[in-house]
């Protein structure tokens, strides 16, 4: 008997514990809510404060650098600030916004989400979120390290995303980042002609430098309307590195931010843009059974209701392996590749995985890293290499291997009469 109320007892005491943590557990919950709900500061003040264009922007910490804030309210009523935070040094941040007409200055705490995929890096791509006052829509907000203090000296950004817009494009392409006096000027042009071909309307650009004759290219697509380009001057800020995983050499992030400039672009583009692609202008999503990126998509959709990410896998095409068919005469005096005469490809190897780019809807992506989404609404899948193919030509990674080993994919050729045509008029009104 005494046993049975030991049971019994002990039961009791479990229930009590898991009752006590459950209420304590839920109060902390609320007052971390209650913590970042807005408070009102200021009344009846003017909303002052410098607006700024800049693409990158660092707070007085200097460890702190804001790209630009977006309305989300997917979830529930958020600004989110794309940012880049130092992953130990950043612990507060609050929103300050401005609504108008009333003059009302509201703060809010910020939540910040660092981005898991930092590779050893200090420095990592970080969602900023605050919860917006109920009773207006902000269109600017400062970003400061206290709730208290002067706004007046503050940068002031415009909230993006405010207004919902219809889709103006079905496709925009993410090139993220342009850097190293970049000069692969052919192979950068087929590329376009090839996204345009495969039904791409908007390509944009984070670019750090490039050569004085690709700048000359990127003025003509750009007036074309074709390419958008964003500034991105991050080596002002930080010391970046071209690798993508850290190296204990004193650099602050990888890959001149890459991962910061892709999450900027799919909210950038998440209501003018159907379909948002991540990939290097070196890279190509070649389809085998469409004969475009709409009647592809459109059938990846039908075969995957509720999918928001779709993943091609990377295959290399080595540049030093090439054929003479296409020797162009006119293309041998321009920089860069001709990835026509390019399409023998690597075998997969034994255990190692294959990388893969991505076609999205950005408004069920959350969170991007470069290879994969990190948080999503809808779910990932990975396109099999028959329905289609990333075309990558760069520097071989299995540079022993003899030819004979590699495989041949003619697949390229299919657009090679309109792909030609297209690169001339392109060569003919800008470089030669």
């Amino acid at each position: 008997r005494m046993f049975c109320g030991g049971k019994k007892s002990y039961f009791a005491a479990v229930v009590c514990i898991i009752t006590l943590t459950s209420m304590v557990t839920l109060s902390y919950l609320r007052l971390q809510r209650l913590s970042h709900l807005p408070k009102i500061m200021k009344e009846g003040s003017r909303c002052r404060g410098k607006i700024t264009n800049s693409t990158i922007t660092p707070l007085k910490d200097n460890r702190t650098f804001i790209i630009s804030p977006y309305f989300d309210d997917r979830e529930s009523k958020v600004t989110r600030v794309i940012g880049i935070v130092h992953h130990e040094d950043v612990k507060q941040l609050y929103c300050w916004f401005c609504c108008q007409p009333n003059g009302k200055i509201y703060v809010s705490k910020a939540n910040i989400d660092v981005h898991s995929d930092r590779f050893g890096f200090p420095y990592g791509a970080a969602d900023i979120v605050c919860l917006e006052p109920e009773n207006c829509d902000p269109t600017h907000v400062a970003i400061h390290q206290s709730p208290h203090g002067n706004i007046d000296q503050l940068p002031r950004f415009e909230i993006k995303n405010r207004k919902a817009e219809t889709f103006s494009v079905d496709f925009t392409i993410c090139i993220s980042a342009m850097f190293g006096n970049y000069n692969n000027v052919l192979q950068f042009i087929q590329s376009m002609e090839m996204y345009k071909i495969l039904g791409v309307q908007k390509v944009v650009i984070y670019k750090n430098n490039c050569s004085h004759l690709m700048e000359k290219v990127l003025k003509f697509y750009m007036e074309e309307g074709t390419v958008e380009i964003i500034p991105w001057p991050i080596n002002s800020h930080l010391k970046v590195s071209s690798k993508w995983q850290f190296m204990q050499d004193g650099t602050h992030i990888g890959y001149y931010g890459q991962i910061t400039a892709l999450n900027d672009c799919i909210y950038r583009n998440m209501q003018r843009s159907k379909f948002v692609v991540l990939n290097d202008a070196d890279e190509i999503i070649l389809p085998l059974k469409h004969p475009d990126w709409k009647t592809m998509m459109s059938s990846l959709q039908e075969q995957n209701p509720g999918a928001g990410i779709f993943l091609f896998e990377n295959h290399i095409f080595p540049e030093d392996v090439s054929t003479h068919m296409f020797n162009i005469s006119s293309w041998n005096t321009v920089p860069g590749v001709n990835i026509l005469q390019h399409v023998h490809r690597e075998p997969d190897r034994k255990d190692v995985f294959n990388p893969r780019k991505m076609i999205i809807d950005p408004r069920k992506v959350i969170q991007t890293s470069v290879h994969s989404v990190l948080r999503a609404y809808g779910n990932s899948v990975n396109v099999p290499m028959d329905v289609a193919l990333i075309y990558h030509c760069r520097v071989p990674l299995q540079g022993n291997l003899p030819r004979e080993s590699l495989i041949r994919d003619t697949t390229l050729w299919r657009y090679n009469s309109s792909l030609i045509m297209n690169v001339n008029k392109v060569l003919y009104q800008t470089v030669l």
